[in-house]
């Protein structure tokens, strides 16, 4: 063996070989003093507990070294007791360590194996996890250009059509082929909530984007209100924070009956701007309060129709929420109505003077709006 290799050799078990020095050199002490072998023996337990915590011996190892040094110590101490110079009783302690410690390095061994465990599993859903994510991406774009391609020529034949059947025919495909775009958009949506180019922030008046939203749903036949805003400015992502309110108003309309009331709103709370979107639809069971912001989670029948959509509208709620280092959260209860509440930290330079309810007139100059104000009746 060359003398680099002992080198290295060395190096790798200078641990073990400076442990094996110094325990050689208490035994020695231990055959010379007898008037002083208990300090040295227990040095060697506890020098023997230092070395495996610093090296983590594997199992073989660790019994080879158990079993040496308590041959060696018990075998000293044995020989002073055959010779009437120890108790007995103190031979007895040599087993007992040597099972303390190899329990010892039982438990630390069966702890090491359950973080490993831990560690691959936290890997392993960490690799799903990117995959589904590069799954979704990779979908989404290939979805798309037949998708926009199928939708083009649907919308054509609906268009061209002079039979009345054939237009019908038509027009559902065109209206399926979009609820398939706008699955396809959403899935790349969640794909990238992880992403550096997520979000673009700047600042954006909560009263605008507020009367604006409203401004784009009050044609569908629901009862509209606006409650009273607050001069107030959030640091978002306009384009995300009205897909955010599109969504939650989207699923409103969803569960609220033609004719029911929707209101939108918003206020501040401490450092934070809530907006709300309220509505006295069918509500939801309290059982799937906790569940329903999961991605293609979806209410059951309700009244007797079975909800529609793919579930993830209120997902995407959820991400962009978090994005924003915000939250969303809903208070429901079954055929009463829900209330969902987008809360967004408040801009540094935001004004934060509430002005009275029913004051503002921000819901004058939107056609079909009703003027009411206040909250609902739930």
């Amino acid at each position: 063996m060359s003398v680099s290799r002992l080198l290295r050799l060395a190096r790798t078990y200078r641990v073990d070989i400076a442990w094996v020095t110094f325990i050689l050199l208490n035994l020695l002490a231990m055959r010379l003093i007898p008037a002083w072998q208990t300090i040295p023996f227990l040095v060697c337990w506890v020098t023997l507990s230092a070395a495996y915590g610093f090296r983590l011996w594997h199992l073989g190892s660790t019994l080879v070294a158990v079993g040496t040094v308590t041959l060696a110590t018990g075998g000293l101490i044995g020989w002073q007791v055959l010779k009437g110079k120890q108790d007995a009783d103190y031979l007895a302690e040599v087993p007992l360590i040597a099972l303390m410690f190899v329990i010892m390095v039982w438990h630390s061994r069966r702890r090491m194996a359950a973080m490993d465990q831990m560690r691959r599993v936290s890997e392993h859903n960490l690799l799903l996890l990117e995959q589904q994510r590069q799954f979704l991406q990779d979908a989404s774009h290939e979805l798309g250009t037949p998708i926009a391609i199928a939708l083009g020529h649907a919308e054509l034949i609906e268009q061209g059509a002079t039979d009345q059947a054939v237009a019908a025919d038509a027009r559902v495909a065109v209206e399926e082929l979009q609820r398939m775009r706008r699955l396809t958009s959403r899935l790349l949506l969640l794909a990238s909530t992880d992403g550096p180019d997520f979000l673009r922030f700047g600042p954006v008046d909560v009263e605008e984007v507020m009367v604006e939203t409203l401004r784009r749903w009050n044609h569908l036949p629901r009862h509209w209100s606006l409650g009273a805003l607050p001069e107030a400015r959030v640091d978002a992502d306009m384009d995300r924070l009205t897909l955010a309110l599109d969504a939650l108003i989207e699923n409103a309309v969803e569960h609220t009956d033609e004719g029911g009331r929707i209101e939108l709103g918003a206020r501040h709370d401490g450092s934070d701007v809530v907006l709300t979107v309220a509505d006295s639809g069918h509500g939801i069971p309290a059982g799937e309060l906790q569940r329903i912001f999961g991605r293609f989670s979806r209410t059951g029948t309700v009244r007797g129709r079975k909800a529609s959509g793919f579930g993830l509208g209120l997902a995407i709620v959820k991400a962009i929420a978090e994005a924003h280092h915000g939250s969303v959260q809903v208070r429901s209860a079954e055929g009463q109505g829900s209330v969902f509440e987008l809360r967004l930290p408040a801009s540094s330079a935001a004004a934060v003077t509430n002005a009275p309810a029913g004051q503002r007139g921000v819901a004058a100059g939107v056609p079909g709006v009703v003027a009411a104000r206040g909250a609902l009746q739930r």
